[in-house]
């Protein structure tokens, strides 16, 4: 028996209007995550990619074609109903990390869990789990300034993966951190995979991309194959 995927777009498309000029950021996008996937979207800069991801998200909303999360419609949803289903369900990890900076390691990644209404110790038994996962208990009362950018971005998978979520979005997670850094929240993406997380990536460094089962290929927001995207870039330069 086939999976259900465990998010699927139909025919997405998006138009921005700004001063009676349109941009088709994207162009009917069909796309389909199965549960367990780690599945990086690329393409050049411009070309639809922090779109999709807030698409998919929830923070954003197409402008026609269908968006289905774990079964369900949620395109047109109401923006209560959108905050709490990215609440429970999906994590964000940010490429300049959004930690709060009057807050230590464990309230950042906290903080999020405190709207579900859980209780003080199922909080505290999260955050602690989360912070041993990443290798960062030992620094969990240290304030964000005191820590080094690959130590943040650490801080920031706790936080998104604190809440149990059934996706992980990843945008640009390697952006702000030197070569050594970045392979190093690579590979803990890659434990997290294999420990069964849900990943899509945002990247535009091909040798982050590889980390991927699978890689979507973005140009002028349309998906189209490796072999398209090379001819188009070639086609540009």
């Amino acid at each position: 028996m086939s999976q259900e995927p465990l998010l699927r777009l139909d025919n997405v498309s998006k138009v921005f209007l700004t001063d009676e000029v349109e941009t088709h950021a994207l162009s009917g996008v069909q796309l389909e995550i199965l549960p367990g996937d780690f599945v990086s979207i690329a393409g050049p800069s411009g070309c639809g990619k922090s779109t999709l991801l807030s698409i998919l998200g929830l923070l954003d909303s197409p402008s026609d074609g269908e968006y289905r999360l774990k079964g369900e419609p949620v395109q047109n949803l109401r923006q209560n109903m959108r905050a709490q289903i990215r609440n429970r369900e999906i994590g964000f990890i940010f490429q300049s990390f959004n930690l709060i900076g009057d807050l230590n390691v464990f309230e950042n990644v906290e903080l999020p869990l405190t709207y579900r209404g859980l209780s003080g110790a199922e909080r505290k038994q999260r955050v602690n789990a989360a912070l041993e996962r990443v290798g960062m208990s030992h620094r969990a009362r240290h304030l964000p300034s005191q820590l080094s950018g690959g130590q943040q971005q650490r801080v920031a998978v706790a936080r998104a993966v604190a809440g149990q979520p059934a996706l992980l979005l990843a945008d640009e997670p390697t952006g702000n951190l030197d070569s050594a850094n970045g392979e190093a929240v690579m590979r803990l993406l890659k434990e997290l995979h294999a420990q069964g997380a849900t990943i899509c990536m945002v990247t535009h460094d091909p040798r982050f991309a590889r980390h991927a089962d699978r890689t979507i290929h973005l140009f002028d927001g349309r998906v189209v194959s490796e072999a398209e995207l090379a001819a188009a870039q070639a086609a540009q330069a």
